[in-house]
């Protein structure tokens, strides 16, 4: 019978605060053995071979589990495995609530509106990167742990069955375009234009789930007009898949969205386009070398710690006035397109 584990994570927070919570993972199981993680089902695919976690558990906030019945479930669930510790880094009611609900005796979260319900509160540092400051949970611990992921063989096998689909070999060189976000004002407009330049010189795969794939055929038809090679892996992939293909990419191009982070997770370089928010909030590029653009001068940037659905003044400078060639002088700035030829 597999031993219990004594420590407890609850993030259910988006996917890409998910990924940055890794090295806050593995620090804890440096001092604690493996952890368990409640995260939203989603995340739990992804992170559930990640080498600091023991299990994954599923908690559905806004499906199967929603309100407070679907968490006083989970809550009895949680009381059996009897862990010692709780760490809550996303400072949210419901997961402090949660870890009391459990009779989890010790419960270490941010100081803020609901740190009365834990036992131990720590401050958030304002500055740095969203990976390290989460790592203040950890008492100290370095910010040498960087956020990483681990795919499976067999997804690395689906990534190589679907370039090969696609015609395209594992010699040349790739790169991948991520042209959404869930927040609309992300987005930025012109990636079909910048996949037709870059087909001259290296293939291009889109990255996204199902709600990408519009976004995904765009890019495919610019290319194919080009001459270029093109997939479009919107939809078709897991999300552990999808970070194989990032991994596998010499190059990714995002919007400030999780691909983002599942690029800094598998140590891929990454342009990333910042249009209604901006790097200093703490979720840019971490790796040295990676580039942030964004249009400075901009009185409304940054205008919401999100990106709201829509510009809210009807005009989306931030994004129509950052140009292709811009972009595309970023990518030349990297050197990973030279690394790979």
């Amino acid at each position: 019978m597999r031993a219990s584990a004594h420590t407890l994570v609850i993030q259910t927070a988006f996917l890409g605060d998910v990924v940055l919570t890794t090295p806050l993972l593995t620090a804890l199981a440096v001092r604690h053995g493996p952890v368990d993680i409640v995260t939203t089902p989603t995340a739990a695919l992804l992170i559930e071979t990640h080498p600091a976690v023991r299990q994954t558990i599923s908690y559905d906030k806004r499906g199967a589990d929603r309100g407070w019945d679907g968490l006083r479930r989970l809550a009895r669930g949680l009381r059996q495995e009897r862990y010692r510790r709780a760490y809550i880094p996303h400072r949210s009611l419901r997961s402090a609530a949660l870890a009391l609900l459990a009779r989890i005796p010790c419960r270490i979260g941010f100081a803020g509106t609901w740190s009365f319900l834990y036992t131990e509160s720590r401050r958030k540092p304002a500055e740095g990167h969203e990976s390290d400051r989460l790592l203040a949970l950890a008492d100290g611990a370095p910010a040498a742990y960087p956020p990483h992921l681990r795919p499976t063989p067999i997804d690395v096998q689906a990534v190589a069955d679907l370039l090969e689909g696609a015609g395209i070999g594992y010699a040349a060189p790739l790169i991948a375009i991520a042209p959404g976000s869930i927040w609309g004002s992300k987005r930025w407009p012109y990636y079909a234009e910048l996949a037709a330049e870059l087909a001259t010189t290296c293939a291009v795969v889109a990255v996204g789930g199902p709600e990408d794939v519009s976004l995904g055929d765009q890019i495919v038809r610019a290319v194919e007009s080009s001459g270029g090679q093109a997939v479009n892996a919107c939809g078709k992939l897991t999300l552990r898949q999808s970070a194989a293909l990032i991994g596998r990419a010499a190059l990714v191009v995002t919007n400030d969205s999780a691909p983002l982070h599942l690029a800094t997770a598998m140590g891929t370089p990454v342009v990333a386009v910042f249009g209604p928010t901006v790097p200093e909030f703490g979720f840019g590029p971490l790796r040295a070398g990676d580039v942030s653009l964004g249009i400075d001068g901009l009185q409304c940037r940054p205008c919401s710690a999100h990106g709201p659905p829509a510009c809210p003044l009807g005009h989306h400078r931030c994004m129509r006035e950052l140009t292709v060639e811009a972009v595309l002088a970023a990518i030349e700035e990297t050197g990973a397109l030279r690394r790979r030829r």
